[in-house]
C-alpha cells in the first residue's frame, strides 16, 4: 500500500519511467508466452521450443537491467526522507520498497501480456484483430494457467531480486581508507578474456556449417544454439570492460597539455567511469550484434526474414539497453548535480561546462565505435564464410 501511494504522488517523469518498465515487462511476457503457444502447437519439436526459450533471455536480461536501472535513479532511493526515517523506513527498507514498486510495474506489464495474447488466440472478443495470431498462438489447444503464470512471475520475480540485491545498503568505508583519485578499473583483462572467449564459441560452433542461418524466435528455428552462448560471454565481456574502457577515454582527453574543457570532461569520464561504462559495453556488444545480423542476412547466409516475434525481442533488446544508458547518465548528473552548482557558483561559465558535455560524449564515440564496429566484423565472420 506505501508503494502505491509514493507511486500516486511521484513526480510525472518518474511514472513515466516506471510505465516504461511495464511495458518492457510485458514485452518480455508476450514473447515468453508466445514460446509456450509454440511449444503447445509444435509438442514433437521440443528442440525448437527451448531454442526459443533460449532466445528469450537476452531481453529479459535487458529488461531486469532497465528496471534495476529505473530504481536506482528513483528519487525515494536516492536519500532517506526525514520523515520516512522517523518512521523506520531506513536505507534497507526504502531498497525493499522500490523492489516492490518495480515488481509492481513488472506485473502490471505482465498482465497486459497476458490479456494481449488471449486476444490474439482468439480467447477474448469484442476488440479488434481478434484471433489475428491463431495459428501461430496454438489457438485450438488448451492453455496451461500454471505454465502461462509461472512464466508471467519470470520478469516480476527476478526484476524485483536484482532491484533488492543493487539497491541494498552496504557497509560505509571508513574515510582513511577512501582512495585520493579516481580509481583504475579492474576488469578490463577479464573482459577481454571473455570476449575473446564467446567469439571463440561462435567460431567453434559455426564450424563446418557455412551459410548458417542465425536461429531467432520468429520464423527461423534451425541454428546453432551455441551462437546465443558465443553472443552472451561477448555481451558479459564487454560489460565487464566497459569500465576499463570508459576510463581510458578519460585518460586520452586529458593527454597533451589539456585545458579546462578537456581536463574537467576527462575528470569526469575518469570518476564515472563504473557507473557509465558497463551500460556503454552493454550498448556496444548490442549494436555489434545488430550489426552482425544484418551483415548476415544481407549476404544471403539466411534467406529468411526476420519473423514478427524476433523483431519484438530485438526491439526489446536495443531499446532496454538505450534507455539504460540514458538512466546511467541522469544518475550521473544526479551525482553530479553539487559539483556542477560548485563550479556554476564559482564563476566558472556555462559554455565551458557544455563543452566538457560534449568532449566526453566525442571521447566515448571515438573509444567503443571502433571496438563495435571491430565485434561486429569477427561476429559474423564465421557465420557468413
Amino acid at each position: 500500500m506505501l508503494a502505491l501511494r509514493l507511486a500516486r504522488g511521484t513526480h510525472p517523469l518518474v511514472l513515466l519511467r516506471r510505465l516504461l518498465v511495464a511495458a518492457a515487462s510485458g514485452g518480455v511476457g508476450f514473447l515468453l508466452l508466445c514460446t509456450l503457444g509454440y511449444a503447445l502447437g509444435h509438442p514433437e519439436q521440443s528442440a525448437g521450443s527451448v531454442r526459443r526459450l533460449l532466445w528469450c533471455l537476452p531481453p529479459l536480461a535487458t529488461t531486469v537491467y532497465f528496471a534495476v536501472a529505473v530504481a536506482r535513479t528513483d528519487p525515494s532511493t536516492n536519500a532517506p526522507r526525514t520523515g520516512l526515517s522517523a518512521v523506520g523506513l531506513g536505507p534497507a527498507r526504502l531498497a525493499a520498497l522500490a523492489a516492490v514498486s518495480t515488481a509492481l510495474s513488472c506485473t502490471l506489464g505482465s498482465a497486459l501480456a497476458l490479456l494481449f495474447f488471449l486476444h490474439l488466440r482468439g480467447d477474448l472478443s469484442g476488440l479488434p484483430f481478434d484471433g489475428a495470431g491463431a495459428e501461430l498462438l496454438a489457438a485450438g489447444r488448451p492453455l496451461p494457467v500454471a505454465g502461462a503464470l509461472t512464466l508471467l512471475c519470470v520478469v516480476p520475480v527476478a526484476a524485483a531480486t536484482a532491484c533488492a540485491l543493487a539497491l541494498r545498503p552496504r557497509a560505509a568505508k571508513r574515510p582513511d581508507a577512501e582512495p585520493a583519485g579516481p580509481v583504475s578499473p579492474t576488469g578490463l583483462p577479464w573482459g577481454v578474456a571473455l570476449v575473446a572467449a564467446g567469439l571463440a564459441v561462435e567460431t567453434y560452433v559455426s564450424r563446418g556449417r557455412p551459410g548458417a542461418s542465425l536461429a531467432l524466435p520468429g520464423r527461423l528455428d534451425v541454428a546453432p544454439a551455441g551462437v546465443l552462448a558465443g553472443w552472451a560471454l561477448t555481451a558479459f565481456g564487454l560489460a565487464l570492460a566497459g569500465p576499463g574502457l570508459t576510463y581510458f577515454s578519460g585518460r586520452v582527453l586529458q593527454a597533451v597539455r589539456p585545458g579546462a574543457a578537456r581536463l574537467l570532461a576527462g575528470r569526469v569520464l575518469m570518476d564515472e567511469a563504473r557507473r557509465l561504462g558497463r551500460p556503454l559495453g552493454v550498448l556496444c556488444a548490442v549494436v555489434s550484434a545488430a550489426i552482425a545480423a544484418a551483415a548476415l542476412y544481407d549476404g544471403g547466409a539466411a534467406a529468411d526474414p526476420f519473423g514478427p516475434v524476433a523483431g519484438l525481442g530485438a526491439a526489446l533488446v536495443l531499446a532496454c539497453t538505450v534507455a539504460t544508458l540514458m538512466m546511467a547518465a541522469l544518475e550521473m548528473r544526479q551525482s553530479r548535480a553539487p559539483t556542477t552548482e560548485a563550479l556554476v557558483g564559482l564563476g566558472a561559465p556555462s559554455q565551458t561546462l557544455r563543452a566538457a558535455a560534449a568532449l566526453r560524449a566525442a571521447a566515448v564515440l571515438a573509444v567503443f565505435a571502433p571496438v563495435t564496429v571491430g565485434l561486429a566484423t569477427l561476429a559474423a565472420s564465421p557465420l557468413t564464410a
